[in-house]
């Protein structure tokens, strides 16, 4: 994935402050008016006080005040309580919105943004990293806003009545954000880290669980407990450096502020004793006093939720990021985001532009590469200008050594790359980033080892189409031969399947993945032999059930196996990113030397 500058962070988290709405605002408005009522509130305290002691005023005669500060106390509370309430609602919009753009990438990126990414780390990244924003827009924003308007408006009231207290005010205010930013630079870094070791560590954990079995057969169990408690080790000690420079940072700005209100404290004193100063006056400007540094302290509080934000958009910020800096991944097409890339907005402009150009997917599909290209190095092409035309209900078998574009060239038509040069035309149109979601519609896909998600066998089967009714769901099962295995089952349809089809067979799972492509009915069927690592009987099973499905429809087959090739209509052999030859069975056979030898060598084997 692309490198992440210093700046495109604060930039991002920036960017995404309009997701919030006007509950941000609001917050913060709800802020200023609480601590405008602190001045009253101070003001009523002091006249009490003064009325009281000094005036030898009666309880009765005092009344009115105390009743207002009971009502400004109660004003207050509510008024703190919305405010933190519409912080928080502002910051779960701007956490909604960024994890669904974080799924979004991901699925349209698709399987080819994760070749060089541990699962692990993108888990970590779409949980805790986005939890970690909340603190940033709940509490860091509104008090950075705040920061300013309090002890301004504080001041406007202290100076007309102790221009010296309002000078020490205004002096000593300064020192607590510069010592912030001072230490802030630091703890940028130090946080930066530790997210990198909390998301190596979360990927450790999620290998370890995955390859347990391996593990265990390797007698490596030991050696990875080992290296498990030194990953752990490593992030305890970073989140140590992190706690030990939040404390020191707190230490500081307490010190600074508790020497400025006793410097406050100190002058008023004397000058009351001398009797330079009303009482009254004196009294309300040490109220004041500690109210005018709360805004800073917190400021400082939580200046670290700015620093953690930091370190958990690290890694956001380059899975978003590439789909501008890295072209050779599938576009994202998101209009109704309220943040558009700049891919986003010329995919936009390209739909505009293409408004008429409707991918026509009605009836028998055909599919045709004009001249396209594509690398994942540079000087390293995996695809040289491929033309091929494919006809409706032809069936296709890719043949070729390992590198020699097979798996390219289905990353192609799935989508998950878009050609480089060249073009991919579905029933003569061009295929568009815009197109993406109504060709994958059409497709119905069966690779070596399908996967199934942890959940019932109807959620399974119900992925090839969500709409379905029962008896069509149950119709696919039986097509694809796995329904009386079903129906043995404790709860049938709705049995547990375990993570990746634990507790199933290899044939198990591939028979209700093909139960997917039954239920799905798409014109277009891409396979990467599906019977590969099978038993005969489950390959013979699936071989009957995959003949039936193949009627009427465009087949595209990565082959492996001799049997397989022979019931193509047309042969694609490839060789080093270029179509070699196109032909039948025999046609290769007698015409390519580097065919012949693959189907000697493999007989009944892997081509």
């Amino acid at each position: 994935m692309s490198k992440v500058t210093d700046a495109a962070i604060p930039a991002f988290l920036k960017a995404q402050k309009p997701l919030a709405g006007s509950y941000l605002k609001l917050s913060v408005g709800l802020g200023l008016l609480s601590g405008l009522l602190l001045i009253a509130q101070a003001w009523s305290l002091a006249s009490i006080i003064n009325a009281v002691i000094f005036e030898k005023a009666a309880l009765a005669d005092v009344v009115l005040y105390l009743a207002a500060l009971l009502a400004i106390f109660l004003l207050r509370a509510a008024l703190n309580w919305a405010s933190e309430q519409t912080a928080v609602i502002a910051a779960m919009r701007v956490k909604r919105d960024v994890r669904k753009r974080l799924h979004q990438r991901l699925f349209d990126g698709g399987p080819l943004l994760l070749n060089d990414e541990r699962s692990g780390e993108l888990v970590n990244t779409l949980v805790d990293g986005v939890d970690a924003l909340e603190n940033y827009y709940a509490r860091y924003l509104p008090v950075m806003s705040l920061v300013a308007l309090i002890p301004l408006s504080i001041l406007v009231f202290i100076f007309p009545i102790d221009w010296i207290s309002g000078l020490i005010l205004m002096v000593t205010a300064p020192l607590i954000p510069f010592f912030m930013i001072m230490i802030g630079k630091g703890t940028e870094r130090l946080n930066k880290k530790q997210w990198r070791k909390l998301a190596r560590m979360s990927a450790h954990f999620l290998d370890m669980i995955q390859g347990l079995t391996t593990l265990k057969l390797f007698n490596a169990s030991r050696r990875e407990a080992k290296v498990i408690a030194k990953i752990s080790d490593d992030y305890r000690r970073s989140t140590m450096s992190v706690l030990r420079v939040a404390f020191l940072s707190s230490l500081l700005l307490e010190f600074l502020s508790t020497v400025s209100i006793a410097m406050v404290a100190v002058i008023i004193g004397f000058r009351l004793m001398y009797g330079e100063m009303d009482f009254f006056f004196g009294f309300f400007a040490l109220l004041l006093a500690p109210e005018f540094y709360l805004p800073l302290r917190n400021m400082g509080t939580h200046y670290h939720a700015r620093m953690e934000a930091i370190g958990a958009a690290e890694k956001m910020v380059e899975v978003l990021g590439d789909s501008v800096s890295d072209p050779k991944l599938a576009p994202t097409v998101d209009l109704k985001s309220s943040t558009k890339t700049t891919e986003q907005v010329n995919t936009a402009t390209s739909s505009e532009r293409d408004a008429s150009s409707q991918l026509n997917t009605s009836g028998s599909v055909s599919i045709d590469f004009n001249g396209v290209s594509f690398d994942y190095e540079v000087g390293r092409p995996a695809l040289k200008n491929i033309s091929l035309r494919i006809k409706p209900n032809e069936k296709i078998a890719i043949v070729g050594g390992s590198g020699a574009g097979k798996s390219t060239l289905m990353n192609l038509l799935l989508g998950f790359i878009t050609p480089q040069s060249g073009e991919i035309q579905i029933n003569n149109t061009l295929l568009q980033p815009q197109h993406l979601e109504a060709w994958r519609k059409q497709i119905a896909w069966m690779p070596q080892k399908a996967h199934l998600f942890h959940g019932s066998v109807r959620d399974n089967i119900y992925l090839g189409q969500d709409d379905a009714n029962q008896p069509a769901m149950e119709a696919a099962a039986n097509a694809a031969q796995i329904s009386d295995y079903i129906e043995s089952l404790p709860n049938r349809y709705d049995t547990h399947v375990g993570e990746r089809g634990a507790g199933l067979s290899g044939g198990q799972i591939q028979r209700i993945a093909l139960a997917r492509a039954f239920l799905k009915d798409a014109p277009v069927m891409l396979l990467d032999e599906p019977t590969a690592h099978l038993d005969q009987e489950s390959e013979q099973k699936i071989r009957q059930s995959l003949k039936r499905l193949s009627e009427n429809r465009t087949v595209i087959s990565i082959a492996h196996r001799l049997n397989t090739v022979e019931q193509a209509d047309r042969i694609v052999l490839l060789d080093a990113g270029e179509i070699l030859a196109v032909g039948t069975h025999e046609a290769l056979l007698a015409e390519q030397p580097l065919y012949k030898e693959m189907v000697s060598r493999f007989q009944e084997g892997a081509l």
